[in-house]
This record gives structure tokens, C-alpha cells and sequence, in this order.
């Protein structure tokens, strides 16, 4: 009988499915308990969770791909079927497909390793491509950015070669303020390092503050005005809400202690011309 033989092409073929049964089973298991035990991680981000989710969901279906076709082809084999002619087949028609979606493989690559390597996640601001706003859907093959305008712009990842993150980790904002030449400099530096000290202390906006403010200056001489710069660290994404606060808080203070703010403007000397007589 053919069950008495281990070598008959039925127990082979019945041993290559209960592998791969149990090889598919033992994927979604483990698919399942990691991504079980990364929803409960509370020392992983939001947006990073999504992100290993989708690798996860990615590894899960190529290796059930790639066990149906092992067995697909080691059953094949077993009834004496030549695999040869398959797979050189195969090969030649995956040769032309990947010749004629080139650019589709090269956003999916690209897709895959910013995920991989959390470039960014939703919701962040970037500028890429030439266009600048916030992520609002990441898949594998386009990254999907909203500008300030409103217009949504559609990135395949293949083409993204640099990207600015500007909301990673940590952000930073910066405030040039312009002194007229006949004003007291050391006087308007030790007025905007003291708004400094009482913005960093405020607690309506210092805690979106990672480190105090920073007076630099002067920073550059105009043509009517020499630049401070004040720089702030802020949290991820707080730098435009921090800038436009202490914007206010700066001009305020040099209303109050009288500091001149120049704007452009063009002084005509007239000379009046030789008389005849």
C-alpha cells in the first residue's frame, strides 16, 4: 500500500502540506503576539506603533507567500512534474515585470526602508519633493502631504531622495529682531535676555519649551537695523505656536523700555546747487 511506503509520493505530498500548514500557523502566532505586545508597549510612539504594525503585516505575507510556493513546487516535484521549465519560466516572466514596474519596485523599496527606518510617520511636518506640510497617510508606495495652502501633494516614495524632518525628536524657533544703529545695544540685549528668562518661566508656554532661550547677537549689521536672533529648543512640531508668542512678548518689551524698532527707509540729501550771480 501506498501508506507503507515513506517514500510514496502521497506521504511526501501529505508531509509537505502539514509543514506548511503548521509553517503558516506558526507565522500568524507570532505575528499575532508581537503585535499583541507591542500595542501594550507605552515606551513606543503612536505613530512609530503604525509604522511596525505595517512591517509586521508586510513580513507576515511575504513569508506565507513564500511558503505556499515551496510547497507548491515540492509537491510538484513529489508527481514527478519538472520544476525546471517552472521556475526558468518564472524567471524570465518576473524579469519582464520587474522591467515594466520598475518605478512601481522602486516605491515599494522606498516605502519599506521609511518605515523601516522611521524617516517619518504621520503627522509629522517635512518638506520633500519640492513641497512642504503634514503627513497624512503613509503607505508603501506614496507618502500623502498637506501644504499650508490646503492642496494635498501625492510623493512616491522612489523619488524621495532628502527629506527635512522638521518635527523630529525635537524642534527649534527663531526670532530675528532688528535694533536701529542709534539705539543702546547692550541695552536691548539685556532686554531680550530678560524676556527670555520670563517666557521660559511662564507656565503657559514653558512647557512646550526643552531648553530656555538663547540670546545671540548681534548677528549681522543691515543696511538700517543690526539683527539679535533669539533661538529657542521646543518640543516636536511647538516651534511656529513658541515663535509667534514670543514675538509678541519681544515687542511688548521694547515698547516698554523704549527700544527703537527700524523699519526700511531711505534718507535724500539735497544740495543745493551754486548760484550764478
Amino acid at each position: 500500500m501506498l501508506l507503507d511506503n515513506p517514500d510514496s509520493p502521497l506521504i511526501s505530498s501529505l508531509l509537505a502540506v502539514g509543514v506548511a500548514i503548521v509553517g503558516l500557523i506558526a507565522v500568524q502566532i507570532l505575528a499575532k503576539w508581537f503585535l499583541r505586545l507591542l500595542r501594550s508597549s507605552d515606551d513606543v510612539a503612536e505613530e512609530r506603533k503604525q509604522q511596525i504594525e505595517t512591517l509586521v503585516h508586510i513580513v507576515r505575507w511575504g513569508s506565507g507567500v513564500a511558503i505556499v510556493g515551496a510547497t507548491l513546487l515540492m509537491l510538484l516535484g513529489t508527481f514527478g512534474v519538472p520544476i525546471t521549465p517552472l521556475l526558468t519560466g518564472a524567471g524570465v516572466a518576473g524579469l519582464a515585470v520587474s522591467l515594466g514596474a520598475q518605478t512601481l519596485i522602486q516605491d515599494l523599496i522606498g516605502g519599506f526602508l521609511v518605515l523601516l527606518e522611521n524617516q517619518y510617520a504621520v503627522g509629522d511636518v517635512i518638506e520633500v519633493g519640492g513641497v512642504s506640510g503634514v503627513v497624512e497617510h503613509l503607505t508603501l508606495r506614496a507618502t500623502h502631504v498637506r501644504d499650508v495652502d490646503g492642496r494635498l501633494h501625492i510623493v512616491p516614495n522612489g523619488e524621495v531622495r532628502i527629506v527635512s524632518n522638521l518635527t523630529k525628536e525635537w524642534s527649534r524657533a527663531l526670532v530675528d529682531v532688528g535694533v536701529a544703529y542709534e539705539g543702546d545695544l547692550d541695552h536691548a540685549l539685556n532686554v531680550l535676555e530678560e524676556v527670555g528668562e520670563a517666557f521660559a518661566e511662564d507656565p503657559a508656554v514653558g512647557p512646550e519649551l526643552v531648553e530656555p532661550p538663547r540670546v545671540l547677537g548681534p548677528l549681522s549689521l543691515g543696511d538700517w537695523a543690526i539683527t539679535i536672533r533669539v533661538m529657542v529648543k521646543t518640543r516636536p512640531g511647538k516651534q511656529w505656536l513658541v515663535a509667534r508668542e514670543l514675538r509678541k512678548r519681544i515687542l511688548a518689551a521694547c515698547e516698554r523700555e523704549g527700544i527703537t524698532l527700524p523699519y526700511p527707509r531711505q534718507e535724500v540729501l539735497v544740495r543745493a546747487g551754486e548760484s550764478d550771480d
